[in-house]
């Protein structure tokens, strides 16, 4: 039966060629002076009459051009606006990738014919790995000046060093000699805002004073931020890998990756992050990898003239993005194959690895933390895990799973919201908002107010002899001979409880505000609040287990494995194991998740609770939706794209979801060699579709091939410019032999060159299962549907999304990108 199916399908692409019989160099170059386009651009509908006729839409085709040598000879003299897209519309992969193959073999042909050509070869071979390398090197720089100046500006909330403004609070107490064990953080040179206006540094004027100044500058830099965004570049705010996945899928976003998106999110990154709303700069780098990967590749002819080219640049950028994020090279490359890239031949797993390794070399000879490492919160375990502990590991892929599956129902829902009222009408005034809740709220308590990524590290930290953190203030039992890494577990002292109380309500308000927070109009990544969430209730879960292997050590659980005195249980490993299963359970990445986690904390050993952890918590959140949080913004902005992850489970047919419908008006087409220039020009004028079927006659109903709206408006026009005789009235032709006239008729005007003879076609009775196959796979935006090789209609892209809303009862036309 499935042959059978497969055999109807047919792919009757060459069905015709009897019909179409042609295809032979001498004569696609017979064009009449018509400049071929081999881009296409509208994703949308060729139906639905939303394309006005004032903008030359064309639309794609998603037949293999015809293998010859020469075809781009067609492009000797290049009129504006051909070989470029429309913004929101899709590219066609399998036109860009012939288009490459054509240049690929000119290329080729001619590097025997002298040294320059051999040389202009070299280049271009080598252009792919010169690329990616100045957007690694690019990537770090950026990344490396994004964290030293959030840094300092987040430390600018609360004083201000004399001896050196530039310096944050850390530098500043480097090389003081005044500093305490206790207060290493307390220096001569460091004055709060209290000591400076007031010139006290204790008692309840200064803690309000402080508090103000906290308050002043977060509502300050959000202020800013959000001002920036919206003057400037509106396509700065958010994460930006919603989109950056809906390019990478072939999408065509004008400005997205620009120079102004690039320089304004750098800035305003810096300052969202030190306003200490509860957001992260981990995403939003993938953005600004991605911008330098797309500056770039306009140096390069190979890349700026071919979006399916281009792509392959950006996968390789995102690598890089989360390489720098979160020192993680391999995780980066991981990231993209697993989470944004659409289409990832081996070559770009290559160069992704390439830019993934220059950007980290870079940050790291910035050495932007005074650490030597490329994150904040690197650290280490000596400590092994034991097989009871996979218990309370599994349980932190539960909650993961949960907080996950809630935060993405939350999240849109406000989302929703925000595009549906007044509310989302005032993007300034819903920042100021939530920086002010925000900032009244965090001050009071230690855990909210320092930065996030400063938090993970004090939560993943273990305790040892030189921690001061009050999470460390266990009753002492200790004499001072111990080996630094082999520190007995205590019982918890008074300083313990505190900080687990205080922790407890930084979750709460975590979890409150992160949901508000993303998608307002600042840059605002996700990675950081989510791992911090899971690191708090990992951090509370593990000291709960240490103290409960403490006092009850002689439980049959504990016995086997944890002697009084020795040190069993690393609270800092179930930190860190939350983070990971809480990032999970939002972005439903598996692989390279578990991969950047192990690079950040550099223990191999702990591999397997980390892999536990995440798959728990991505079965779970999948239990509620299989969306991640990533794909559930796609969707809320309507944006094109077919998710691979997603099954199409329906048993429809071609002929369920083509147009047109029974109700609409027939398809409009044009005959190969009976129109006149009018007829045609009318055509086009009373109709919005951005591409027409040309068939043999109006009673045959035969497919010839497919012509696009823009290369047939192009090729009028140009040759009433330059083919003389060309009228009204002449006679428009699409085969290779003019048609007989009469003797007194005009000249007639060949169209041949612009007609793709083999566009994608399907039966009528193919399962749409397999229709929806072949547009992921191949990447079409569209195909015709045939009856015994009579044009029955057309199924676009956006008629398959449309079709997939409606079987799942949505309302297809609120979920369409508009």
């Amino acid at each position: 039966m499935e042959s059978e199916q497969l055999f109807n399908r047919g792919y009757y692409r060459n069905s015709y060629n009897s019909i179409t019989s042609a295809s032979s160099d001498e004569e696609l170059l017979d064009g009449a002076g018509v400049i071929m386009d081999f881009h296409t651009s509208e994703d949308d509908n060729l139906l639905d009459g939303d394309a006005s006729s004032g903008n030359h839409y064309t639309m794609t085709n998603g037949g293999n051009i015809s293998s010859s040598t020469h075809l781009l000879d067609l492009l000797d003299e290049p009129i504006p606006g051909v070989g470029t897209y429309d913004d929101f519309h899709t590219i066609d992969w399998v036109r860009e990738k012939c288009k490459d193959r054509e240049r690929h073999r000119k290329i080729n042909s001619k590097k025997k014919e002298s040294a320059w050509e051999f040389t202009k070869s070299l280049y271009d071979a080598w252009s792919g790995w010169l690329v990616v390398t100045l957007t690694g090197l690019a990537s770090g720089a950026l990344a490396g000046l994004i964290d030293i100046a959030a840094d300092w500006m987040n430390d600018l909330k609360e004083g201000v060093c004399l001896s050196a403004l530039w310096f944050n609070h850390e530098q500043c107490c480097w090389g003081s000699n005044e500093t305490t064990f206790e207060e290493r953080d307390k220096c001569p040179q460091w004055k709060t805002w209290a000591e400076l206006i007031l010139g006290q540094a204790e008692g309840p004027g200064s803690y309000i004073m402080n508090y103000f100044m906290y308050i002043y500058w977060a509502l300050s830099f959000a202020f800013l931020a959000v001002s920036m965004v919206k003057v400037f570049a509106p396509y700065a705010c958010g994460s930006g890998i919603p989109e950056i996945k809906t390019i990478l899928s072939g999408f065509i976003i004008r400005g997205y990756l620009g120079k102004w998106t690039l320089l304004i999110k750098t800035i305003t990154l810096v300052l969202a992050v030190a306003s200490g709303l509860s957001l992260g700069k981990e995403g939003p780098l993938v953005h600004v990898a991605c911008c330098c990967g797309n500056i770039f590749s306009y140096l390069f002819p190979k890349y700026s003239k071919n979006e399916a080219k281009k792509r392959e640049v950006l996968s390789a950028a995102s690598a890089a993005g989360v390489s720098v994020a979160f020192g993680a090279p391999i995780g980066g490359v991981l990231f993209s194959l697993e989470e944004v890239s659409y289409y990832f031949p081996l070559k770009t797993l290559w160069r992704s690895f390439f830019a993934a390794l220059v950007a980290a070399f870079v940050l790291r000879s910035i050495n932007p933390f005074g650490n030597s490492r490329l994150v904040l919160f690197y650290v280490e375990y000596h400590t092994p895990w034991y097989l009871f502990e996979l218990v309370p590991f599994i349980l932190l892929g539960v909650f993961g799973g949960l907080w996950g599956a809630f935060f993405i129902r939350a999240n849109i829902a406000w989302c929703r919201r925000r595009k549906s009222t007044h509310f989302g009408k005032y993007p300034v005034l819903e920042v100021i908002t939530v920086a002010a809740i925000t900032a009244i709220v965090a001050f009071p308590n230690p855990y909210t107010r320092q930065n996030t990524s400063e938090l993970i590290k004090e939560l993943f930290t273990d305790c040892g002899p030189l921690e001061s953190s009050q999470l460390c203030q266990y009753r002492s039992e200790m004499n001072g001979s111990k080996v630094v890494d082999d520190i007995p577990d205590r019982p918890a002292g008074p300083g313990v409880y505190s900080a687990m109380w205080q922790l407890s309500l930084a979750l709460i308000f975590k979890i409150i505000m992160t949901i508000f927070t993303f998608g307002i109009k600042v840059p605002s990544g996700l990675f950081i609040p989510s791992m911090a969430i899971g690191a708090i209730a990992g951090r509370i879960v593990g000291i709960a287990v240490e103290q409960l292997a403490y006092y009850h050590h002689d439980w049959f659980l504990f016995k086997e494995w944890c002697e009084v005195g020795a040190d069993c249980i690393t609270p800092g490993l179930y930190a860190m194991v939350g983070a990971a299963a809480c990032l999970g359970g939002v972005t439903r990445m598996t692989v390279s998740l578990v991969v950047i986690v192990f690079e950040l904390t550099g223990g191999l050993e702990y591999i397997v609770p980390l892999m536990a952890a995440v798959m728990t918590s991505k079965w779970v959140g999948d239990a509620f939706g299989r969306e991640g949080i990533y794909e559930a913004h796609i969707r809320l902005n309507g944006y094109p794209f077919l998710d691979a992850k997603e099954e199409f489970t329906h048993t429809t047919l071609a002929s369920e979801v083509m147009r047109p419908r029974r109700t609409d008006p027939p398809l409009a087409v044009l005959t190969q060699d009976d129109m006149t220039v009018e007829e045609l020009e009318s055509v086009i004028n009373e109709t919005s579709y951005n591409g027409f079927p040309v068939i043999v006659s109006k009673e045959s109903q035969r497919l010839v091939g497919f012509a696009l709206r823009r290369d047939i408006t192009i090729a009028v026009e140009n040759a009433r410019r330059k083919q003389e005789g060309i009228v009204s009235t002449s006679r428009v032709y699409f085969t290779q032999h003019a048609p007989s006239l009469p003797a007194d008729s005009p000249r007639p005007l060949k169209l041949r060159s612009i007609l793709d003879m083999s566009p994608f076609t399907v039966t009528d009775h193919t399962p749409m299962e397999i229709v929806v196959d072949i547009f992921r796979k191949l990447g079409l935006r569209q195909c015709l549907v045939t009856h015994n090789g009579r044009l029955l209609g057309i199924i676009t892209k956006k008629d398959i999304l449309r079709h997939m809303a409606q079987m799942a009862n949505l309302d297809p036309e609120t979920i369409m990108f508009n």
